[in-house]
């Protein structure tokens, strides 16, 4: 082992010490209160900064869904006998119990997801936020009255499902961990978490800093581990409502079957193959930084990653050039360097990926401009899995690279020449994920921003994202919205009550009697 993986491995040690997630054994799952360890099989948690062993867990396991899936049903009927009031105080309570551990879990994601250290102090900002905005709404979430043709009270409130299954993904573990707890509670529920297997604990430390802070004990449950067991377990089991995933178009069609065998609704957030637009009257200077923002922020490892860059001919060249010069320039180092702008992708699976579709692509005919391969300039012991800022041109729209996500630092470039053809070429993709317009040309930056298939589209600007704003795609990008009210209201049940104000009630054959 090189001198850099024993210190990722003892740094990581202590971190997990001071959240007190070691002890004889890892202790990987937070259930009912308390840290848990697995029943199951051996995971082993690879450095991808250096490709060796970080540390080894158990997979949780069936019997502690069961354990979790409890605990959230007691947790969750404890949390609605409070008051809507009483529970925005206390989400906003139990995000200060995160105060004075930023630093700590922003270490912790680091080592283990292997993200630029500056990238994951943001992230954990954009926790408090998140919970702060949902705490606002616990007592905001109205009904109406509906004026039927009876002499019948009609109102409607929205009811939580009870407790929601939610499965998270290892590019944004501790992003994607509090957008979907901070809305599922501010509706009611209970919550039952699985991370993905390569990125278990910031979960579970996030989970546990927020009960310190007052959430009622087994109202919100981490359980880590595998997807065919640990996974399998929890979207099969009964307790659970409704089914949350984040990842990938393959395993959320597996999600989704499995909650339809059940009759329980999901809501799948997956993948894009974003089409980034730029005119030739846009700004080219803020149009080029936004490309590589698109691209080669985390590593390209984003859902609404900007992965085709479609460009007017006229400028297709100039743009191309001066994006390739600048990918050449961007830090590619450590993530706990905090020079680091591009770390290494998360696991070699993903690397290996990346790394085929690539040669894939040159081999039909693309043409590496940058990149394609293991970056210069790295320290010797970070033989992990890097893959330099890499753009491609001469791409056609039937190659691979330019229909599938590669999700790494991967740009394609194509030309159009119409506003025809870019609209055509953007949406020609089973993605709907994002999508961005650069032109100075108000009118037709809105006209096609319209046009584009896409759940999130920006004009002159991309990856401007707020949880207030709903998110969400189309086709083999998902369905349902997470953030806003659009997301909360995904945790909601709309209950019609009848309420009869006759002298005398009549219930009788006649008005809504065919209904069920």
């Amino acid at each position: 082992m090189n001198a850099l993986s024993q210190h990722a491995q003892d740094h990581l040690a202590t971190l997990l010490e001071g959240f007190g997630l070691t002890a004889t054994t890892l202790l990987s799952n937070w259930i009912d209160g308390g840290l848990v360890a697995g029943e199951g099989e051996v995971i082993t948690l690879t450095n991808p900064a250096t490709g060796e062993t970080l540390v080894s867990y158990r997979d949780a396991g069936a019997a502690l869904i069961g354990r979790a899936t409890q605990a959230a049903e007691r947790g969750q009927r404890e949390w609605m006998a409070l008051t809507a009031s009483e529970r925005g105080r206390r989400m906003n309570a139990a995000i200060r119990g995160l105060e004075g551990h930023e630093e700590a879990l922003a270490q912790l994601e680091s080592v283990v997801a292997g993200k630029p250290i500056r990238d994951c102090r943001a992230e954990v900002g954009k926790v408090r936020e998140m919970f702060e905005y949902y705490a606002g709404w616990c007592d905001k979430q109205h009904g109406e009255v509906i004026p039927v043709p009876t002499s019948h009270l009609n109102y409607v409130r929205h009811v939580p499902y009870g407790v929601v299954g939610q499965i998270t993904p290892w590019n944004a573990p501790m992003f994607t961990c509090a957008w979907q707890l901070a809305p599922a509670i501010a509706a009611g529920n209970g919550v039952v978490l699985k991370p993905s297997e390569l990125t278990p604990f910031s979960s579970v430390v996030i989970a546990k800093l927020l009960e310190s802070g007052g959430l009622p004990k087994g109202l919100i449950n981490i359980v880590n581990g595998l997807g065919k067991t640990t996974g399998a377990a929890l979207t099969d089991h009964p307790t659970i409502s409704k089914l949350v995933f984040v990842g990938s178009p393959q395993s959320g069609r597996m999600i989704a079957e499995a909650g339809a065998r059940r009759l329980v609704p999901s809501v799948l957030e997956l993948g894009g193959k974003s089409a980034n637009i730029v005119f030739a009257d846009a700004k080219l200077d803020e149009a080029v930084a936004g490309a590589q923002a698109a691209i080669f922020a985390a590593a390209g490892q984003s859902c609404v990653a900007g992965s085709r860059l479609l460009i007017e001919r006229s400028v297709f060249e100039q743009v191309t050039s001066r994006l390739a010069r600048a990918a050449e320039q961007i830090a590619v180092g450590l993530p706990s360097d905090e020079a680091t702008r591009m770390g290494p992708l998360q696991n070699r699976r993903q690397f290996e990926q990346a790394t085929r579709m690539i040669e894939a692509a040159e081999a039909a005919g693309a043409r590496v401009l940058t990149g394609g391969k293991r970056p210069e300039g790295l320290p010797d012991e970070a033989h992990g899995y890097f893959i330099a800022p890499t753009v491609l041109v001469d791409v056609t729209p039937d190659m691979e690279i330019a229909q599938q996500e590669v999700f790494g630092p991967v740009l394609v470039a194509m030309a159009f020449d119409t506003e025809n053809e870019a609209i055509q070429l953007a949406n020609e993709t089973r993605f709907g994920l994002a999508g961005a317009v650069w032109s100075q040309d108000v009118a037709r930056a809105h006209r096609v921003a319209g046009q584009l298939r896409a759940g999130t589209v920006w004009i002159n600007s991309y990856k401007a994202i707020s949880v207030m704003s709903p998110f969400g795609g189309f086709g083999d990008s998902g369905f349902g919205r997470s953030s806003g009210l659009d997301g909360l209201r995904e945790y909601t049940v709309p209950q019609s009550v009848w309420v009869e104000t006759a002298p005398e009630a009549s219930v009788a054959f006649g008005y809504g009697s065919g209904v069920g």
